[in-house]
């Protein structure tokens, strides 16, 4: 088997801009339970934390499942995962999908053993839920920097009584959301982690506006109070109108409006896509689909989120490690900032110049 190698750092001007400069690691565990092993230029095999850390990387954000059907990514997985990085000196975000499986805007399924739960049971068990992880975390000693109360939830949260486009859907969603910050304030968790909100299609100002409008407009108790960051997934090949500057305006709309911290929390470019779906924004256009180029996109984004000041505080790059799934779910490809032939890429040393 071809062992995935991952270069050390760039020679890249180290800049503290961000606060937390990560990737999604989520699926290291599975991959490793598959065979695959991580290597560094000069050939020697190390765990995938050392290599991230000594590339520039400080956080990795990990997604956490209810009860999926095979155990991966659920509490146990994620507190193994996250005992690594604590080992390594790596920060943690902890990201709740509030499912049994995959949540994004076209997914928000609830937990089956939750299904037959009243809006009212459904408050409160997203409180006990939420409540009992961090618990869980801080019993095992291992502290979280971030924790997003869902993923992607654009369209709602544990459909359907918090879908957005149901009756009375923005103000359940409002409910389940402050009830989910409620439990992250009181757990046993100390310091107490920043809270997230994380919606899909960050470049889009009128989407984020319309959904901050109106779930905290609704009447559920939501309050900006409620959370500390708004996070947003941010990809260049699902949408030509994604440009950078449409992300950089948006950003900083949010930040002016909302008064929050702003992080993108979930991007790829790819090195191979011989055939996109879509045709990528015109201002990307110039950006080669390669490993350079990857490095060139990354700092592009980080520098919209930078120019907004104090406020723009985050970049993740989506999976880059999971050599079973290099499409990452795009049409490209390959979108990992590692080979699984043998050869090495540098684009992960961008996290020491962001």
């Amino acid at each position: 088997m071809h062992l995935p190698i991952l270069l050390p750092l760039l020679a890249l001007p180290i800049s503290a801009s961000l606060t937390y400069k990560g990737v999604d690691w989520s699926s290291l565990i599975v991959s490793e339970k598959a065979g695959r092993t991580f290597k560094t230029a000069s050939g020697q095999t190390q765990p995938l934390e050392t290599i991230l850390k000594s590339s520039g990387v400080n956080t990795v954000r990990q997604r956490i499942w209810v009860n999926p059907s095979d155990g991966n990514y659920n509490l146990d997985y994620n507190l193994k995962l996250a005992a690594r990085a604590k080992a390594a000196g790596l920060q943690i975000y902890l990201d709740f999908h509030y499912s049994d499986t995959w949540a994004d805007p076209a997914h928000q399924a609830t937990p089956k053993a939750w299904a037959s739960l009243s809006k009212d049971a459904l408050v409160k068990q997203i409180y006990d839920y939420t409540k009992s992880v961090l618990d869980a975390f801080q019993k095992n000693g291992i502290p979280l920097a971030i924790v997003s109360i869902g993923n992607e939830i654009t369209t709602g949260l544990l459909f359907p009584i918090g879908q957005l486009s149901k009756t009375d859907g923005a103000k359940n969603a409002a409910a389940l959301l402050h009830s989910a910050s409620s439990a992250v304030k009181s757990s046993s968790m100390s310091p107490t982690p920043k809270i997230m909100i994380h919606l899909d299609n960050g470049w889009n100002w009128d989407t984020q506006q319309w959904w901050y409008d109106k779930v905290l407009s609704s009447g559920g108790g939501l309050s900006t109070s409620d959370f500390d960051i708004q996070g947003v997934s941010y990809y260049p090949f699902y949408n030509s109108a994604a440009t950078l500057s449409a992300l950089g305006s948006s950003l900083a709309n949010m930040a002016k409006k909302y008064g929050k911290e702003v992080q993108v929390v979930e991007t790829d470019w790819p090195t191979y896509c011989p055939n996109p779906k879509y045709t990528f924004p015109a201002d990307a256009k110039s950006i080669p689909v390669s490993v350079d180029g990857q490095t060139t996109w990354m700092k592009q984004v980080a520098s919209k989120v930078t120019s907004i000041g104090s406020q723009g505080t985050g970049i993740f790059y989506w999976e880059p490690a999971w050599i079973d799934n290099a499409g990452l779910g795009s049409s490209c490809g390959y979108n990992l900032m590692v080979t699984d032939q043998g050869a090495a890429t540098g684009s992960l040393g961008v996290f020491a110049s962001l």
